[in-house]
């Protein structure tokens, strides 16, 4: 089986649009949570709460023909997967047309305009916003698809429309088909455009945070009084490379991604359950060769969801014991559904190579039936550690775990 480094990595979200910016308002403590008041319009809407970009706009060079088939979700990760390829300094480079590059990445759904077009013709019968391109936003693998023609890539196109776990889907993805040689460079992440659509679909299962007075009090992962998610949008795209490409062309290297997993439940859509939780953690473990011991720090999944949070945490507990560290960057930026694998999966590599894991804000008292674990509060942490674990649950079941080494 062959290496896989990690060479690019890009991340938009409420936070920030780079590194730097992210990590200074994590250390900050900076809740980007804001109030809508635009979304007073749904009545039937309880939550007024999200996370969205600020300031957004496709970058000037980027022409009115490549925009005609991008919604939002596909601006933000074309634009991730650009940056990305300019970290990895593989942009503009010859080997995208190869057939040896190929992308997985995915989002809940697609552009939400585009689908309400099509729902527009269905309810009336007039269709006056649809055109050629308005199914191509819309459709499920509208990301992989436009992420592939921007960038000439003649290799795989792998869609990973899984909701909540599509971004840490594309980055597994995209390292197995590299492992096993199908591939030598991919693009792995995900992306997710902020739509009250999202917030309803939650809202309906009683699992958005109502604090719509207070939003920076919310999201509060793990902690007893939590009440709800609150929904945030972003895009990621990591550049895997086999190590040996990578090291023939002098790249940098972030990380090496040493395992990933996934399963499902097989119970119920909506329900997380313990054991498969532990499973899936155990099969990455297994496909990275290492023993619970050799885990540093495990990024959770963290949604502020009572079922959600005690469920992860009880698993967690169950493989590594209460001296495991474990915090989440959902109480920062929301939970950017298709995007928070991949953003979650950066941000821990970031934090593995600077030695400083961000704290979940507003964890003032755990939920005794969450699992013991060491909960990283306060100002952080400053570790030195040479794994770390990120974990992502999604509807339908969905698990997936992921593995990273510090490379030396």
């Amino acid at each position: 089986m062959r290496r896989v480094v990690v060479t690019g990595m890009s991340g938009l979200c409420a936070l920030g649009s780079d590194w730097p910016v992210i990590e200074a308002g994590l250390r900050a403590g900076r809740n980007a949570v804001r109030t809508m008041p635009a979304w007073d319009v749904y009545k039937d809407l309880n939550t007024r709460l999200a996370a969205p970009i600020e300031g957004f706009a496709p970058p000037e060079h980027w022409s009115r023909k490549q925009l005609r088939s991008m919604g939002r979700v596909s601006q933000l990760a074309v634009r991730a997967a650009e940056l990305a390829l300019t970290d990895a300094g593989l942009l503009g480079d010859p080997v995208l047309r190869s057939g040896r590059v190929g992308v997985a990445c995915g989002s809940s759904i697609g552009s939400t305009p585009d689908i309400s077009d099509f729902a527009q013709m269905l309810l009336t019968g007039d269709a006056p916003g649809l055109n050629a391109n308005s199914y191509v936003r819309m459709m499920p693998h509208t990301t992989g698809a436009n992420v592939g023609i921007f960038f000439g890539l003649r290799g795989r196109i792998i869609p990973t429309s899984t909701a909540c776990t599509s971004g840490s889907q594309g980055v597994g993805f995209a390292y197995e088909a590299i492992k096993h040689g199908y591939q030598d460079v991919m693009l792995g992440g995900g992306a997710e455009e902020l739509c009250p659509s999202e917030a309803m679909a939650f809202d309906m299962l009683y699992a958005t945070s109502r604090r719509n007075d207070d939003p920076g009090s919310t999201p509060r992962p793990y902690d007893r009084d939590r009440d709800g998610l609150v929904i945030g949008e972003g895009g990621c795209m990591l550049v895997l490379e086999e190590l040996g490409h990578a090291q023939a062309r002098g790249a940098r290297i972030h990380a090496e991604v040493l395992g990933f997993a996934t399963n499902s439940d097989g119970t119920h859509v909506t329900r997380p359950e313990e054991e498969t939780m532990r499973i899936v953690m155990e099969l990455a473990l297994a496909s990275a060769g290492l023993d619970p011991a050799a885990i540093g720090y495990v990024n959770g999944h963290g949604t502020a969801t009572e079922q959600g949070d005690i469920a992860e945490t009880r698993a967690t507990s169950a493989l590594f014991g209460p001296r495991m560290p474990l915090s989440s960057q959902k109480s920062y930026l929301g939970h950017t559904l298709g995007a928070c694998g991949a953003l979650e999966s950066m941000f821990s590599i970031e934090m593995m190579r600077s030695g400083w894991f961000a704290p979940t804000i507003n964890l003032e008292n755990v939920d005794p039936r969450c699992g013991e674990l060491d909960y990283v509060t306060g100002d952080g942490r400053r570790l030195e550690v040479e794994h770390v674990m990120n974990n992502n649950f999604a509807f339908g079941g969905v698990n997936t775990s992921l593995v990273f080494r510090r490379w030396p």
